[in-house]
């Protein structure tokens, strides 16, 4: 009777590990589209492109999306089609962001005009 739970137990460990998704791409190199014509594609629809490298077989692009958002996105080299999105902002960039667009500087960051700091600073490491 003990065999049973023992059995039940390694047929969903063996059933779990092919549920995990592959973030890897596996286009044959031979198929692959050089790394301009993703740039020029991507600048197409408003992106600012820093850089492409090739990791885990995809092209890696990281820069500003069409928003002005810093992205980094993972794209199948054959096809060019997107595999994985991720925008690297905070509310505290959003607002930063607003706060430009109407002129203003961001209040947090400046000092009290009469030398005297209240309250703990903060410190933002990127």
């Amino acid at each position: 009777m003990k065999t049973k739970p023992i059995i039940l137990s390694l047929s969903l460990l063996l059933l779990s590990g092919t549920a995990v998704a592959d973030d890897d791409c596996d286009d044959p190199v031979a198929s692959w589209q050089p790394r301009e014509n993703l740039r020029e594609k991507l600048e197409a629809e408003g992106w600012t492109v820093h850089r492409i490298k090739v990791d885990d077989g995809c092209y890696e692009v990281r820069g500003l999306d069409a928003d002005g958002v810093r992205a980094e996105a993972s794209f199948a080299p054959a096809s060019l089609t997107m595999m994985k999105w991720e925008r690297e902002d905070s509310d505290d960039e959003e607002r930063d962001r607003g706060n430009r667009k109407n002129g203003q500087d961001n209040p947090k960051s400046q000092a009290p005009r009469n030398g005297i700091v209240k309250g703990r600073p903060t410190v933002t490491v990127e």
